[in-house]
């Protein structure tokens, strides 16, 4: 697998690899997610193409603090090949690259087997409560 920073020949299939992998919410724009990473040299989205078709993503960020892992995904009919490793790999070196000293990623609660995955990996739970609040309003559809 090759990987690299996205293309703008990518998104579209990005997108898609998120939403087969139930990345995607309903409230969060994907499309603008990757459009704020790429906009901006503290973030980046990076893409793993085994065979010339995107297979994998990770989006990257460092916030001057600690770094930060969204979005892995990599498609099931490929899962157990390396790849969510070697996209992990990726992200980690990006992040040393630019001096990040940790890296933190969040997992919904009910997805044991990414948690699993990353505990693997040398990743391990935190004893931290993560807080949120909604800056933009949540996207609406238009009615038809």
């Amino acid at each position: 697998m090759i990987v690299s920073a996205i293309s703008d020949a990518d998104i579209d299939a990005v997108v898609a690899l998120w939403r087969r992998c139930d990345l995607t919410r309903p409230w969060n724009d994907p499309h603008a997610d990757l459009a704020r990473a790429r906009a901006t040299p503290t973030s980046a989205v990076l893409a793993g193409h085994f065979e010339g078709v995107l297979v994998a993503s990770v989006m990257v960020g460092y916030d001057g603090h600690r770094g930060w892992v969204y979005y892995l995904a990599v498609a099931p009919e490929t899962q157990r090949n390396g790849f969510g490793r070697q996209m992990m790999q990726a992200a980690e070196a990006w992040l040393r690259d630019r001096g990040a000293p940790k890296i933190q990623l969040m997992v919904r609660g009910a997805n044991t087997a990414a948690i699993g995955f990353y505990e693997r990996l040398g990743l391990e739970r935190q004893d931290v409560v993560t807080l949120g609040k909604r800056l933009a309003r949540p996207l609406t559809r238009a009615l038809d």
